[in-house]
């Protein structure tokens, strides 16, 4: 069948042709007349299955140059086109998006006559820097319109792999009650050890803080900033002298890397309910459990990071591939003046 290109479009002409190439996959957008718009990324596709031909200034174009020719015209096309080839062959109706994101995609064996997108999708390379600031505004804005965010990631042979990306409201079964414990402890190098066993047993059993030691309870500075916050810990120097949570923090700030980032998420969901442990050995800052360790393993991993981090694709698929690994789900902690969750997981459409 026909097609001329014109600048950004194909268009075929022919009624019927037009007709039977909507009507068969739901490429283009009808016109007036009976006429049919295709976008480039779509006359490739029809192009490359043999279903189209192409004409520009009365000359026939191939696939490659057909190609070439939308790689010159469209950001990415190339990026794109893999996306929009993969999803059409696995069986779903693929139209091309504007704005914020490359593709819209509708419920297999559903149209656009019959239903709304479940997926909005951005096609992206492996190198491909990713802003979680605007990566929330993207969630924000498929969220708001009731369509689930899907990134589309082009590794350098070409193989896809795709990721769902939602925003997450965690909560727990842990909320201790104020000012039930009270303990001194010692600050020793960069963690704390309460040495009375009655009143690190008194902590553990609140809220599962720390670690036990044969009747000695170790805690992190976090863990430490946290509870002299609530009152239930006075936390002594090398020298015997309390120190008040400001020197703490600052103590804090001083020895570790991201200790404000950590600090603030670790509060935020200890008063979500949630036990919160550190998360080192998984590569992230903590792990988190919904309720008792002793019945349970931790539901997520999370990861704080200041409001305009700039991340790469193949740390995003480390961590994501290690969450799934251990059966864990990753989430992003974005602190700003609120602290907000972003999940990020594996998905086969």
């Amino acid at each position: 069948m026909p097609g001329e290109l014109e600048d950004c479009s194909v268009y075929i002409r022919d009624v019927r042709e037009a007709s039977q190439t909507y009507s068969k996959g739901n490429f283009g957008y009808p016109m007036s007349g009976g006429f049919l718009e295709l976008d480039l990324v779509e006359a490739a596709f029809l192009v490359q299955a043999n279903r189209l031909e192409v004409f520009h200034k009365k000359k026939r174009m191939g696939f490659a140059e057909l190609f070439d020719y939308a790689s010159g015209k469209v950001d990415n096309f190339d990026i794109k086109y893999i996306v929009f080839k993969d999803l059409r062959e696995r069986g779903f109706i693929v139209k091309p998006e504007s704005g914020s994101f490359d593709l819209r995609v509708y419920p297999r064996g559903m149209s656009p006559s019959n239903s709304a997108p479940l997926y909005m999708v951005c096609a992206v390379s492996e190198r491909a820097a990713l802003d979680i600031g605007e990566f929330l505004n993207e969630v924000s804005q498929s969220e708001d319109r009731g369509k689930q965010l899907l990134y589309g990631v082009v590794d350098e042979e070409g193989d896809l792999t795709y990721y769902k990306m939602a925003m997450m409201d965690p909560e727990g079964k842990v909320l201790p009650a104020e000012g039930t414990a009270k303990a001194v402890g010692k600050l020793v190098g960069d963690r704390i050890f309460v040495f009375d066993k009655d009143q690190g047993q008194a902590l553990h059993d609140e809220a599962f803080y720390g670690k036990d030691m044969q009747g000695v309870l170790q805690l992190s500075l976090i863990e430490g900033c946290y509870l002299i916050g609530k009152g239930e810990l006075e936390v002594l120097n090398r020298k015997g002298k309390g120190m008040s949570d400001k020197d703490l923090v600052s103590f804090g700030r001083k020895t570790q890397d991201e200790f404000d980032l950590r600090l603030r998420t670790y509060v935020d969901l200890r008063n979500r309910g949630l036990v919160v442990k550190t998360g080192f050995k998984y590569g992230t800052h903590f792990r988190v459990y919904e309720k008792s360790p002793d019945d349970c393993h931790a539901r997520y991993l999370v990861h704080a990071v200041p409001v305009s981090t700039v991340a790469m694709w193949p740390e995003i698929s480390r961590t994501v591939r290690l969450s799934g690994g251990v059966k864990k789900e990753i989430l992003f902690a974005r602190v700003s003046n609120e602290i907000e969750y972003l999940e990020f997981k594996w998905f086969k459409p």
